[in-house]
């Protein structure tokens, strides 16, 4: 038996409560009835908006599919998880926005918005532009990238040897390349038409809004690179070549990407 006090803060009382050890018991499943209780009407409540907003947000932010510290020292996993978590993530989210406005857009494969760019609704064509090319060209960046992988060989070797020469030219294009883009925007390297082309693009735009394929692309916004390199884009692109990820690139070229 144990013995207590009643507090009442307006009328305190010093009159003992005598509460037995099953009183006691009694209290404490009464509490934890109502905590298991509390917490199913919870989750219930969570479930039915948990459905709505996976209906309203057709497009996801992908795995990055590596630990964000799986490139350095090339890029620092404080670049990449900001760069995935907020930038790509800020993207998806005003995309699912603008397509809301339309939502029989929404179940279309992002590449066939962005191919067809001109035909998509005036309200919401820039968002797509801008957003839903965001996206796209962040999703197949991340996808780009591998420390250690293997050189080009077979068929993207081939391709490559007849409109660059050797892959060091190509490299060689592509930092150059990056170095030209006023501000901000990307590098590619892309399938237009039959040909490997080295181009670059401003803020989010892709090749596939003209009709061409990309095979791989660099980030060249500031936001990729400027808390490791500051305003050194040159270095940035240095390190970006030898990360490349070519069995990605090739799968890409084959048609299995």
């Amino acid at each position: 038996m144990v013995t207590m006090f009643a507090a009442n803060p307006a009328f305190p009382s010093t009159k003992p409560v005598v509460e037995t050890r099953s009183t006691m018991i009694t209290r404490r499943e009464g509490l934890k009835s109502l905590a298991l209780a509390a917490g199913a009407l919870a989750l219930g409540s969570q479930s039915h908006p948990a459905s709505a907003q996976n209906a309203a947000e057709p497009h996801k932010v992908p795995a990055l599919g590596y630990d964000y510290d799986a490139l350095e020292p090339f890029i620092d996993a404080e670049t990449m998880k900001i760069h995935h978590d907020k930038h790509h993530a800020a993207y998806v989210a005003k995309l699912n926005q603008a397509l809301a406005k339309h939502p029989h857009l929404a179940a279309k494969p992002l590449d066939a918005l962005l191919s067809q760019l001109d035909s998509q609704p005036e309200d919401i064509k820039n968002d797509l532009r801008n957003h839903g090319g965001g996206h796209a060209n962040h999703t197949l960046f991340w996808q780009c990238l591998k420390k250690g992988g293997p050189a080009p060989t077979g068929t993207l070797l081939k391709d490559i040897e007849t409109h660059f020469k050797t892959q060091q030219s190509l490299e060689e294009q592509l930092i150059a390349s990056g170095l030209k883009v006023f501000g901000s925007g990307w590098v590619w390297l892309a399938m237009r038409d039959t040909k490997l082309v080295v181009e670059t693009s401003p803020n989010q735009d892709s090749p596939i809004m003209s009709g061409a394929k990309p095979l791989l692309g660099i980030d060249v916004w500031e936001h990729a690179y400027y808390l490791k390199y500051q305003n050194k884009r040159a270095d940035y692109l240095a390190a970006i070549v030898k990360l490349i990820n070519w069995d990605f690139v090739a799968a890409r070229h084959a048609g299995r990407a």
